[in-house]
């Protein structure tokens, strides 16, 4: 047996199950031993129910009686009464009725769960049921940690763990992944061993010590993915563009607003980066509305003077075309000449615009998809911006870069504030400019949590916003109604402001399911004042510049996550005017830490720490482009392992040793560089 052994020859496993298993994406040996547990059931612990107490529990009894009930609509509650001899207890499920029938019967199970007063009583909520006779002597006994492992249609926990016993042998004589200073120096188990004590802990300690070797791993493969991008990066040639220091000065003195020193910053950075041999390869983060367009405009100005082209790639057409009249009015002053190429750009016009990009006439292209056509080439392009990078794949940068005879001049921008721990690991052989000053004269936005039963006072509000004539966005979730789902709808809402508290008011209506010209439309009329409101779902998060509005209506705020809600946010405190956010609650309950974070802080980085630290990491690429960083184990909140694991990748990188020798690593290696290069 070894890792690449079919589980369909391993005793226990008969063809339904391997079938179940192959359908989760375990078809060997070694799927099977690193589909890691997701928690562990202490049963180390076993109370009687006579001496319970609030907090965290676990009881070995029986069920004495259970029954199901619907109580509104969507949800339906199910209630037990536990007996083990030295006395009975309720406990309680919220939506899970099969309950009734697993704890239907005489068999003892372990219940673990929160006791709590709630609904009047004291009672155990949601508690995990592990029945006595499925954990077995051979699996983990009584006095163990019981491992749960994500659910598998048609399989319980209790197979995989069977599964496991059959091959805690060939995990104890796994080779090392790791090279093995590494291992020493860092006072790691070996892992092999760290595999066998995920899956068959006897205590927590075991757990700390299997999680901190497999975590550590995950980030020295990615970290060292990034050094190695940086070395490949450094050996490219790039454009040499000289630093035109009247130009700039000129550019900065007709500027109609004095720069941050945010911005100052970062053009240095990049004037900077231009007089070099190797190309840039920068990250701009700035938070919304911070001046990002300005600093990439500055720095078209400096490659135009030096005779070369840039080109600015925007993710939908409505933003190519705001980036467009924004860069027009920054730099033809100085004779530059912008262009938009965009799919709404054809016949004759299109011909003639590809024809002047050709001939150098045009000095800054700005566009969508449009500009990595094989049939748009450019003069002399020097310089590549790409706005909201993670919306695009690896190939379509590449396919941009690729249109210069030199790798070219490469600043990437996001409105999506990445906290320095992420900054450190995905784009670690990034330079990363950071704009996180606002620009004079903006005021903070006021943000208020508000309960569902006041809306009435809300839609006052925004109206008196509305008679100074400003604009306001409602935000929903959904686009289609869902009887079973009390998620506000995007169209249910708009027919329901129409027809009621805004009737005397023009309302436009947007969701990603509408046709893009469509789309277009409806933003570019709420851009030109025609609608006072904006009913919308999340596409609005990167959008168009609407200065005049002040006002936003975020429904079933608790719903999103706390990036995304400040990223909808700052959709409005765009102009010197004072702008709102209000955040309406699904119910009356208590709101949640992040809430609160967002409800006393405009300031995005500092948001983006909380959210890793309350959400964890989750997607930071869009699996539409080119998949995601699956960390199992690592968690990018976790500041001293990333410390340790970037040291540790650093000293391998400059011993120059051999990463083919480690083939495991070396795979790992090779698809973290693909996933987190830029060019």
């Amino acid at each position: 047996m070894n890792v690449s052994t079919s589980l369909s020859s391993i005793k226990g496993v008969g063809p339904k199950s391997a079938e179940r298993l192959a359908l989760s994406g375990l078809h060997t040996v070694g799927d099977l031993i690193t589909f890691l547990p997701r928690r562990y059931e202490d049963f180390t612990e076993v109370v009687n129910i006579a001496d319970i107490h609030p907090g965290k529990m676990t009881i070995k009894a029986r069920c004495e009686k259970v029954s199901t009930r619907p109580v509104r609509r969507g949800l339906k509650v199910t209630t037990a009464t536990l007996v083990d001899g030295t006395g009975k207890l309720q406990a309680v499920w919220f939506n899970q009725p099969y309950r009734t029938t697993q704890l239907a019967g005489e068999d003892e199970f372990y219940f673990s769960g929160e006791f709590e007063f709630s609904y009047n009583r004291y009672q155990l909520t949601n508690p995990s049921a592990e029945k006595v006779s499925d954990i077995g002597k051979d699996t983990v006994n009584t006095d163990r940690l019981l491992p749960v492992y994500r659910s598998i249609k048609g399989l319980k926990s209790q197979l995989v763990r069977k599964i496991l016993i059959e091959l805690k042998p060939l995990m104890t004589m796994l080779p090392e992944t790791l090279p093995v200073e590494i291992v020493k120096n860092e006072k790691l188990i070996s892992y092999g061993e760290a595999l066998l004590q995920m899956h068959f802990p006897k205590t927590t300690d075991d757990v700390v010590r299997a999680r901190e070797r497999l975590a550590f791993e995950e980030l020295f493969q990615l970290l060292l993915a990034s050094q190695m991008n940086r070395q490949e990066n450094a050996k490219l040639e790039g454009w040499h563009i000289p630093f035109d220091l009247a130009a700039v000065k000129e550019f900065v003195a007709k500027l109609p607003f004095e720069l941050t020193n945010a911005q100052r910053r970062a053009a240095w950075e990049i004037i900077q980066d231009f007089e070099q041999q190797t190309p840039m390869n920068r990250l701009l983060q700035g938070d919304v509305g911070s001046g990002k367009t300005v600093v990439a405009g500055l720095a078209a100005l400096s490659a135009a003077k030096a005779g070369f082209q840039t080109a600015l790639m925007a993710p939908t057409e409505i933003l190519a075309s705001q980036h467009a009249e924004t860069l027009q009015g920054l730099l033809e002053p100085f004779g530059l000449t912008v262009g938009l190429a965009t799919g709404s750009v054809k016949g004759k016009a299109r011909q003639t615009l590809y024809e002047q990009i050709a001939d150098g006439v045009v000095d800054v292209v700005v566009g969508t998809h449009a500009l990595i056509q094989d049939s748009l080439q450019f003069h002399k392009l020097g310089f590549v911006v790409v706005d909201e990078q993670h919306r695009f794949g690896v190939e379509q940068r590449q396919r941009l870069l690729a249109k210069s005879a030199k790798m070219p001049h490469l600043l990437a921008m996001t409105a999506t504030p990445i906290p320095r721990s992420l900054a450190l690991t995905v784009y670690g052989e990034l330079d990363v400019s950071i704009l996180n000053e606002r620009p004079k004269g903006r005021k903070e936005i006021i943000t208020k949590l508000w309960s569902p039963n006041s809306t009435a006072q809300l839609y006052d509000l925004v109206d008196e916003q509305l008679a100074l004539g400003r604009q306001a966005y409602v935000i929903c979730s959904l686009i289609d109604e869902n009887p079973d789902n009390d998620v506000k709808s995007v169209e249910a809402e708009y027919k329901r402001l129409q027809g009621t508290r805004f009737k005397h008011r023009k309302i436009g209506l947007l969701h990603g399911k509408m046709k893009s010209d469509e789309k277009d439309t409806v933003m570019t009329r709420f851009a030109n004042g025609e609608l006072n409101i904006l009913v919308s779902t999340t596409v609005v998060e990167v959008g168009v510049d609407v200065p005049n509005a002040t006002a936003m209506i975020i429904e079933n705020a608790d719903r999103f996550g706390l990036s995304q809600l400040h990223q909808l946010r700052g959709r409005v405190g765009r102009s010197e005017h004072q702008s709102y956010c209000y955040l309406v609650m699904s119910d009356s309950k208590k709101p949640s830490q992040r809430l609160k974070e967002i409800e006393k802080s405009n300031d995005g980085f500092y948001l983006a720490e909380v959210d890793l630290k309350l959400r964890g990491p989750g997607e930071i690429y869009g699996k539409a482009q080119h998949g995601a960083l699956n960390l199992q184990i690592a968690t990018l909140a976790d500041t001293k392992l990333i410390a340790r694991a970037q040291t540790a990748a650093r000293q391998f990188v400059q011993s120059d040793q051999n990463l083919l020798q480690y083939r495991q690593l070396a795979e790992q290696v090779e698809k973290y560089q693909r996933l987190t290069t830029l060019n």
